[in-house]
């Protein structure tokens, strides 16, 4: 019965997805401004292209205290993984920690795709795919999801430049290409746990 609600819900998101799409690429396709629409195609497919290195120290930074920020949060989100009960055992304040992860993600989200625009499927498949090699002990999980996904954005920054020889195809094109078949796969794979 849940599962059967997780893919009512997953199936209502692409409905919701591909009418929206529909929709601004309906805005897209009827403007007249050939730079508004390069804009408009960064914001949304995402790109490597206009990365520098006067951007460079603010992204860094970012992304270096976050990072640090959740390596020392290891013992509390491995107890988060024993469930809500067990958590609240041990003395961990959920809705605190809760609210804490999500804006600090949030922030961490936001200067990446202020920077990259969207880059779809990282976030959603790296980390699957770590799981299922190390197990889901943050320790060894969260740092290899990140060297890992760094690694994937490296090798699909190169493939889109050289795909297609005359122009750079967005990133966030090929993230797609190669995230939406995996996470499919690892949703409808059977025997599948959260745990890995």
């Amino acid at each position: 019965h849940g599962q059967m609600n997780s893919i009512k819900l997953i199936l209502s998101g692409m409905v919701l997805n591909a009418l929206f799409t529909a929709f601004s690429n309906f805005i897209i396709y009827i403007a007249n401004d050939a730079e508004g629409i390069r804009s408009v195609t960064f914001w949304m497919m995402g790109s490597l292209a206009g990365a520098s290195w006067s951007k460079l120290p603010l992204l860094a930074t970012v992304v270096l205290v976050c990072l640090l920020f959740f390596l020392t949060q290891i013992r509390i989100l491995n107890i988060m993984l024993l469930g809500d009960e067990s958590a609240v055992t041990l003395g961990v304040n959920l809705k605190f920690y809760r609210k804490l992860y999500l804006v600090i993600t949030s922030i961490l989200t936001g200067v990446i795709v202020a920077n990259t625009g969207m880059i779809g499927f990282v976030g959603l498949i790296i980390p699957h795919i770590v799981r299922g090699i190390v197990g889901s002990n943050h320790r060894y999980f969260l740092p290899l999801s990140v060297f890992s996904g760094s690694l994937f954005m490296v090798w699909c920054d190169i493939l889109s430049r050289i795909i297609l020889p005359t122009v750079e195809l967005p990133i966030g094109i090929l993230t797609s290409l190669i995230g939406a078949p995996l996470f499919i796969y690892i949703f409808v794979k059977k025997g599948y746990e959260f745990g890995g």
